[in-house]
């Protein structure tokens, strides 16, 4: 994906969140019916317009790795490149291996426009725990098993850049 192409609508701005932001993150979390644990407005970057939070999505630290999460466009803001600027600022902004988890094929098919690719629940890495951070495996492991048991469509998902 070329990012030179990328900008946001005039009049949003894209920022690191806030503390002041946590309720807005939460409510935008919840109405998108995402997992609301492990939310950390510290790890979030939004975008507002007239000072109203319209996206926002986090980059989750976990030993070894980060998971790509909690991806969200207001309704009426859809359609107009929020969730893809977002989406490449996160890409951009990762420090270590990259990961996401979605529910079905075409989510799976939006992401892998971004140079995601499928990986199986056993090819996740399983790095040893280091400063109280949990593994990316455990978190996605109640996934998993919900995959396996009740047919959830979960597709985990690892960033291969040029893949």
């Amino acid at each position: 994906m070329n990012q030179s192409n990328l900008s946001l609508p005039s009049g949003c701005i894209l920022r690191k969140a806030t503390s002041a932001d946590k309720w807005s993150i939460r409510l935008l979390i919840f109405s998108a019916k995402l997992d609301p644990s492990q939310l950390k407005w510290q790890q979030f970057w939004v975008v507002e317009y007239d000072a109203n939070l319209v996206a926002c999505g986090q980059l989750r630290n976990f030993s070894g790795a980060q998971e790509l999460g909690s991806l969200v466009v207001t309704s009426t803001w859809r359609g107009r490149g929020l969730g893809t600027f977002l989406i490449q600022h996160l890409i951009n902004t990762a420090t270590q291996p990259l990961y996401l988890e979605c529910l079905g094929e075409g989510l799976a098919q939006f992401y892998s426009r971004f140079d995601f690719v499928p990986i199986s629940f056993e090819d996740l890495p399983e790095f040893p725990k280091t400063g109280g951070l949990s593994t990316l495996k455990g978190k996605f492991r109640f996934s998993q098993l919900a995959k396996r048991l009740l047919r959830v469509p979960v597709v985990f998902m690892e960033y291969r850049a040029n893949s």
